[in-house]
């Protein structure tokens, strides 16, 4: 198979690198792919948003699979423009990219199909917004918090955690003063769940559903869940918090009422849905859904799939993943993600980066998001610069021979969290 793999990040890199290990893979271009993605793939110079030079390529090359690794595409409409030129894609089309696309719009697709999520309104106008937060918090009992959401695509940053009126109106104030962009003009305000977050992915093609082994990521930019939120600082797998108990659980409360909720709404959705699920005392609820990979979840639960990727996502795009059964080695595996200094806010660029080649012969493997060449070197170019990845007998091993493989890498002014994985060590403690 020639395969397009659509996208430049750290998920990106993980699904080519499994790609080219399949018998049945002939050649993967990746566009526009990064500089450790063109060690196992052929860098295009094309945008992830460019439709229409991507279906020329793909059209010329005589690719035999999309995948499109982004959100931005998907909801652009890349699938639907693949599919008018009857070209096997791996994603869901225009209108089911909403579920990412739109958090309003997910909030009712849940609300309409009896998936369990926190209770939430929507506004358009900053005066109502602060006005409905102040009478959340001068309630008698006021809550624990709220949540304040940018309701478009803000890079995994929209989501604001308030847990009083004036944190509530500052990142209302900053979503309607466009930090943001376009994806801030309207607002959600919901309820602060409390528990323990997992990430819950599962390819579906409409008729069938199939989970992934779990996985948790670590959203917060800081040791012990503090600072900002980011678009991911570490990810493991599985994710101890799913019982075998909760996880019957999730698969009958969430992914089963989705698939029924895609059928009813005849939306066509053919690739990966990954629900961030908060465990609660009152069970599962639906935090987002997203409609692609996580990142960087993906690094961790990829390098414990044993199955043939480019077969399983080829079968999930021609409607045929009844025939699909995943085969996944017991051992966890571990992600941590290496960052510019500064992220999630502004940082520099240009740093060359050592080590990489010390890293990976600890038997981990470096997974780029945020690189470039540049002089002939290997630079960071991004907030989110690195996945350093590696499997272990158990948790704790995991966690130790990841962090022997970071521990090798360094440029200016880079950092990481020092604790990732901690959940699941206490947990087995």
């Amino acid at each position: 198979m020639r395969i397009l793999v659509i996208g430049s990040g750290g998920r990106e890199h993980a699904i080519c690198w499994k790609l080219v290990q399949s018998p049945k893979t002939e050649k993967v271009y990746c566009a526009p792919g990064n500089a450790g993605i063109a060690n196992v793939a052929e860098c295009l110079d094309i945008a992830a948003t460019d439709i229409d030079k991507l279906l020329k390529f793909a059209k010329e090359k005589y690719i035999n699979l999309t995948v499109v690794g982004p959100e931005a595409p998907l909801c652009d409409g890349i699938v639907d423009a693949f599919r008018r030129e009857n070209l096997p894609v791996f994603g869901p089309d225009k209108s089911s990219a909403r579920l990412e696309g739109s958090k309003s719009f997910a909030k009712m697709f849940m609300m309409k199909n009896g998936i369990p999520t926190a209770a939430s309104r929507g506004f358009t106008e900053e005066v109502q917004a602060i006005a409905h937060v102040k009478t959340l918090f001068t309630a008698n009992p006021p809550p624990k918090g709220v949540v304040v959401k940018a309701d478009g695509l803000a890079a995994g940053k929209g989501v604001i955690l308030a847990y009083n009126l004036k944190e509530a109106n500052d990142a209302i104030n900053l979503c309607f003063r466009g930090t943001f962009g376009d994806a801030g003009k309207k607002v959600i305000i919901e309820d602060l769940l409390v528990g323990e977050e997992t990430s819950i992915l599962a390819l579906t093609d409409g008729n069938t559903i199939v989970p992934l082994v779990t996985s948790q990521d670590h959203k917060r930019a800081g040791d012990r869940d503090t600072g900002p939120n980011t678009g991911g600082m570490g990810a493991y797998s599985p994710a101890p918090v799913v019982t075998e108990k909760m996880f019957q659980e999730i698969d009958e409360k969430v992914l089963q009422k989705f698939l029924k909720g895609i059928k009813d709404e005849k939306l066509y959705y053919r690739g990966i849905i990954y629900a961030g699920i908060m465990i609660t005392a009152e069970g599962p609820k639906v935090l987002e859904f997203n409609v692609r990979f996580g990142d960087p979840e993906t690094q961790a639960v990829l390098m414990r799939l044993e199955s043939d990727l480019a077969e399983v996502m080829l079968k999930t795009s021609l409607g045929r993943l009844n025939e699909v059964k995943l085969k996944w080695t017991d051992e966890p595996a571990v992600c941590i993600v290496m960052a510019s200094g500064g992220y999630p806010g502004s940082y520099k660029k240009g740093f060359p980066i050592t080590g990489l080649e010390e890293a990976e012969a600890t038997g981990a493997v470096v997974f780029h998001a945020g690189t470039a060449i540049q002089d002939g070197k290997i630079v960071n170019s991004g907030g989110r610069v690195l996945g350093v990845t590696a499997k272990g007998a158990n948790i704790k091993d995991a966690i130790d021979n990841a962090y022997k493989a970071v521990n090798e890498i360094y440029w200016l002014e880079c950092f990481f969290r020092k604790d990732i994985g901690h959940k699941a060590l206490e947990r087995k403690q």
